[in-house]
């Protein structure tokens, strides 16, 4: 890579790393950069997974205040999340990349719903007992937004923070902080597992890790003062953007 195409990647990794401390979604901005720099497909997809994570890190920290009284819950969730990136990253490693497109864009439709319809569901569900872990649906869930997560990982956050917002009694930013968790949990499944059998770029990991660890910090500090209103716009329109990405390019 020239001087300048390192800077925009770089630049990239912190435009992620913001965007996911807050929604999701940062691979919408990396893995189009990786692309236009010249790497292929499935080498940008992997090396941007792998350079995320210390992104995530610091996106977890920053919003740990919001973690209290979750650690059993994400723990248990977390199963799910690790098992289902390792499935999603299989399936990136043995199928056409073509196959999920279909899928993948009514699933991100679905969580943008999900989130817009969250506090009316929950006033309904309100008189219905809740699970504190969310019960066996949201553990499926969470299974099946990991492998997506494993195989891409661009709207994972929109996906969660879907599930999550539905089968919790809890309040929009505590919901985004266990997002962040679960999806460092998928990212770093997924970048264990590529790291071992697939063929990563470590100059684009560099550069995307080092972008997103300044974005993580700066995006939790502003996501943690963002309304529930505005972090559910955000939401639904980085899900919007996700769609019209992932139909443009199909």
């Amino acid at each position: 890579m020239t001087p300048w195409e390192m800077a925009a990647v770089f630049a990239a990794g912190v435009g992620a790393g913001g965007i996911n401390a807050v929604v999701g979604s940062g691979s919408l901005i990396t893995f189009p950069t990786l692309l236009a720099v010249g790497l292929p497909p499935v080498t940008a997809n992997v090396s941007n997974n792998i350079g995320l994570v210390p992104g995530g890190v610091t996106g977890v920290l920053g919003y740990r205040a919001e973690l209290k009284g979750q650690r059993g819950r994400l723990l248990r969730l977390a199963s799910a999340s690790a098992l289902g990136s390792l499935i999603g990253g299989l399936l990136l490693l043995n199928l056409p990349e073509r196959t999920f497109t279909a899928v993948v864009t009514v699933l991100i439709g679905l969580s943008c719903v999900l989130v817009l319809a969250q506090p009316r569901i929950s006033r309904l569900l309100a008189s219905r007992p809740r699970q504190a872990h969310g019960g066996p649906w949201l553990w499926l869930g969470v299974l099946a937004a990991g492998a997506y997560g494993g195989y891409f990982g661009a709207a994972q956050g929109v996906l969660l923070i879907g599930l999550l917002g539905i089968f919790l009694d809890e309040e929009l930013q505590r919901v985004n902080a266990a997002k962040n968790v679960l999806s460092l949990v998928v990212n770093a499944t997924a970048a264990v597992l590529y790291t071992l059998v697939a063929d990563v770029d470590w100059w684009a990991v560099l550069l995307v890790a080092l972008g997103s660890t300044v974005g993580g910090f700066l995006g939790a500090r502003v996501g943690r003062r963002l309304p529930a209103p505005v972090l559910r716009g955000a939401v639904v329109c980085i899900g919007v953007v996700a769609i019209v990405k992932l139909l443009t390019a199909a």
